[in-house]
């Protein structure tokens, strides 16, 4: 059993406004802060890490998906529990 893990989402932003980005990932949309990345402000269709309504770093399209899989694999072994 997975319980009381903290884990960042690999998200893909879709609009910017400011230091708040819209990001989705596997059909649900959350809004993330960009506030930790103003050195470097993400694009639209960048791929953030998202933990606590923060984006905390830029990854690659590859490494996201790379994230998604574990997370799959994670998920349905709980399922089968």
């Amino acid at each position: 059993m997975i319980a009381n893990v903290c884990l960042g989402i690999p998200m893909q932003i879709v609009s910017i406004d400011g230091f708040l980005a819209r990001c989705t990932a596997k059909g649900v949309e959350r809004e993330a802060s960009l506030f930790m990345l103003q050195h470097a402000l993400p694009a639209v269709g960048d791929h953030v890490v998202v933990h606590l309504g923060y984006a905390m770093e830029r990854v690659s399209a590859q490494d996201a998906a790379a994230a998604w899989e574990v997370y799959d694999q994670m998920l349905s072994v709980e399922g089968a529990a």
